[in-house]
């Protein structure tokens, strides 16, 4: 299935304002066997920001397509410019409590595991080891040619040598881990290739428009099937990759959970949605389950 590049939907009818009651979802948790499905909200208290919150990117920022990145040398060099100077930032994002919540409840054997549609590894750095990256993560790169992978601080590495003095100021960083930059501040970086076969090198995460791998789906597919609920968390739900997997527990009976403080495009496959903050909420749901979260 390929990923359709949806930035926004429209409600077709009126949505909850939501409520701030976690009962349900500590309740849920407390049986066990919940299945986390995380997005970009998650990561906000971390200092990455989300797509469609409010001040999200997509109100200045249209994240690169896959189609794009393809087809023109222009297009790839402004965007390895961006993500260049944005990793620094991006790649020094500590886990927030909301990760290190989701941690513990992994330790204390309450979740099944964790996808998760970000790409910036903080689950990991939190302690959750059962975590499916759905969008792939920016800590690899792959060559399109050859298909060899790398780590992306050796790319990192080898862009600061290619691109010596290269210190544009950013007016915003965006949650693909790229930073906002002008026409004329990326005009002269210089793009470096697979060090294997001389191809095109891309990182390794699902650009807008780009297919998903179908075993990674088929794998998503089958926690969601052997879960006893699913749990959303910081996601809008606004493209199909994410909102497949609540519109199938739903259909089977799966109670699904969703804390997130703006209306998303699940809302009506929920039981409930907590309008709250993600850190505060999964703080609170800790604390009444007896879960100690680590600082």
């Amino acid at each position: 299935m390929r990923m359709r590049p949806t930035l926004s939907w429209t409600p077709t009818a009126e949505l909850s304002p939501g409520t701030t009651d976690l009962g349900p979802v500590t309740d849920a948790l407390s049986d066990g066997g919940v299945l986390v499905l995380s997005g970009a909200g998650l990561s906000t208290e971390s200092g990455i920001p989300d797509y469609r919150g409010e001040g999200g990117s997509l109100s200045r920022h249209t994240p690169m397509t896959y189609q794009e990145f393809t087809a023109s040398a222009q297009a790839r060099r402004r965007y390895w410019a961006r993500s260049h100077l944005g990793w620094r930032t991006f790649g020094r994002a500590r886990p927030n409590t909301g990760h290190r919540a989701v941690a513990a409840f992994a330790r204390h054997g309450l979740l099944s595991g964790v996808i998760t549609q970000n790409v910036d590894g903080l689950h990991q750095a939190a302690g959750t080891e059962d975590v499916v990256e759905l969008h792939g993560s920016l800590d690899r790169v792959v060559c399109l040619s050859c298909r060899a992978f790398g780590p992306r601080r050796v790319l990192a590495e080898r862009l600061e040598e290619a691109n010596a003095g290269f210190e544009p100021v950013a007016a915003a960083m965006n949650p693909d881990g790229d930073a906002d930059l002008t026409d004329e501040q990326v005009q002269d970086f210089r793009v470096v290739s697979c060090a294997v076969c001389d191809g095109i090198l891309k990182p390794d995460v699902v650009f807008f428009g780009e297919t998903v791998p179908p075993q990674r789906v088929e794998r998503c597919r089958t926690m969601v099937r052997e879960a006893s609920a699913l749990l959303v968390l910081g996601s809008s739900l606004t493209v199909m990759s994410g909102l497949r997997f609540v519109r199938q527990a739903a259909e089977a009976g799966r109670p699904v959970l969703i804390i997130n403080r703006d209306p998303t495009r699940g809302d009506q496959h929920a039981v409930t949605r907590v309008a709250l903050p993600l850190g505060a909420a999964l703080t609170t749901v800790a604390d009444q389950l007896g879960v100690t979260v680590h600082g």
